[in-house]
């Protein structure tokens, strides 16, 4: 069968045509690849007829051109939005999870989710020296970025349409040069804080089920009360996913601070099955279990099935830490400019009829000791880890660089005594653990995920404002008091 009559039937077969769309499908798909038909090969077919597209010089042999190309087809198999939100919130009457099974099944068969790409990270746990357990992954799915797109944006001082990446207007949207393709995306609309709000899945997904949160209005991200009351309102509609904020300040901060949004899913992180190291009482709100959590970042726990205490007690909480100083630890709410350097990154999730909240304290101040950042990964670590700790990594799971698959592959050449070239950023740590550890064949790899972890472990306390020792002990006690 030719593959442009295969994708049409199997287009038709995902539902969004009927049988007598046949003709029109294919002419659709001719306007795009060419009009001759060729035999399809094994494998999948889009791919192929983005291959027929270039070849007969529809569109230019370019990354850009190919993703674009890539996206308009799968369109055509993809319901439209109003659409897909019908579908979706059918079936969330019956149950939440039976909504959001059915709409990640449609973002990864219509290549939005690019699974195939996701499948190329290297990914492991860990038990670490204090008893936690933290996962690390090694990203190496997000494709490099187009050198013609880096060119076009230096260039470029126009306005841009969309505003950023989260926009809703990246719905069906073609892309260009330094803008995704977004033919193929799709946004389930939900009520938030009495706004809309949009949720979709992320395309390279971090973890099961990455799904973003996110205001239909371009408005700055804003950790307030307002947003534990959008945390639990989200709970409240998909009890089954975890959804959490990164902070709202450079550094401590994600890499969309422009555009409010949230980031869920469904996957138990270590943080959540961290225990609690030391119960909390406020005798004000009776109705919730409060502690400090056995972390290397600075994290309080409340939980309640009451939600009116719990987003009661946690704004407390995040009123006294935006006020708060010690500068025994260099930490400092706001500096003498009037500069704001204190927020949180807020998680919650459902255990039973429990809502969880995880308030984790952050404090971006800097010094010139450490410019990017007093509460950030030191120096040291820079080898493995440099970039800001999000909320992903907040959590226990680490998002490392891609250039670590090669480098890593180096250090345990370099542990076997294999000649080789090992990059100069790791070789104090390499000589470090060679010094302490008997590593073999065997073991080489064994060895090497620990030590990794080891580093995210210290990386995590690093950006822990009341470090896991006697001063950050007391600087807790200082804090708590204060509460």
């Amino acid at each position: 069968m030719g593959v442009i009559k295969a994708y049409a039937q199997a287009t038709i077969e995902a539902g969004a045509f009927e049988p007598l769309d046949q003709v029109y499908v294919e002419n659709k798909i001719r306007a795009l690849v060419g009009d001759e038909d060729v035999p399809a090969k094994a494998g999948k077919l889009v791919p192929q007829l983005v291959e027929l597209a270039v070849q007969r010089g529809k569109i230019e042999d370019g990354q850009t051109a190919r993703e674009i190309l890539n996206d308009q087809l799968y369109d055509l198999m993809t319901p439209t939005p109003s659409a897909v939100n019908h579908a979706f919130w059918q079936k969330h009457t019956v149950a939440p999870a039976a909504a959001t099974d059915w709409f990640y099944q449609l973002c990864t068969s219509n290549d939005y989710v690019k699974v195939d790409a996701i499948q190329k990270n290297v990914a492991f746990t860990e038990t670490v020296a204090d008893g936690n357990e933290l996962e690390i992954t090694i990203n190496l799915s997000k494709p490099e970025k187009d050198p013609k797109a880096i060119a076009a944006a230096a260039h470029d001082t126009a306005k841009k349409y969309p505003q950023c990446a989260l926009c809703l207007e990246n719905e069906g949207y073609l892309g260009r040069l330094g803008q995704a393709a977004r033919s193929n995306h799709r946004i389930i609309r939900l009520n938030v804080g009495g706004h809309s709000w949009g949720m979709q899945y992320s395309p390279y997904a971090y973890f099961n089920e990455h799904c973003i949160f996110l205001d239909t209005k371009h408005e700055p991200m804003k950790i307030d009360q307002q947003t534990l009351i959008n945390l639990v309102e989200i709970e409240r509609q998909f009890p089954h996913y975890f959804v959490g904020s990164n902070a709202d300040l450079p550094i401590v901060g994600g890499s969309m601070l422009a555009h409010e949004h949230y980031q869920g899913g469904r996957h138990v992180f270590p943080m959540m099955k961290a225990k609690i190291k030391q119960e909390l009482a406020f005798p004000a709100y009776p109705a919730v279990q409060a502690g400090v959590v056995d972390w290397p970042m600075s994290d309080i726990r409340l939980r309640s099935e009451d939600t009116n205490q719990l987003i009661q007690l946690g704004t407390h909480i995040m009123a006294v830490w935006n006020h708060y100083d010690d500068a025994s630890l260099q930490i400092q709410a706001v500096d003498a400019a009037g500069t704001r350097h204190h927020t949180v990154t807020p998680i919650m999730h459902r255990e039973g009829a429990e809502y969880v909240l995880d308030l984790v304290l952050r404090d971006n101040n800097t010094t010139d000791q450490y410019p990017l950042g007093i509460f950030h990964p030191h120096q040291k670590l820079w080898h493995i880890k440099k970039e800001n700790i999000g909320l992903i990594e907040v959590m226990g799971r680490a998002i490392l660089p891609a250039r670590l698959k090669d480098e890593l592959h180096e250090v345990k050449q370099f542990w076997l005594n294999a000649p080789n070239q090992i990059a100069a950023a790791h070789l104090p740590w390499a000589k470090e653990v060679a010094a302490r550890r008997a590593i073999t064949v065997e073991n080489v790899d064994q060895v090497l995920h620990e030590e990794v972890a080891q580093v995210f472990s210290d990386v995590l306390a690093d950006a822990g404002v009341f470090k896991n020792d006697p001063a950050g002990e007391a600087g807790w006690r200082r804090f708590l008091q204060n509460l």
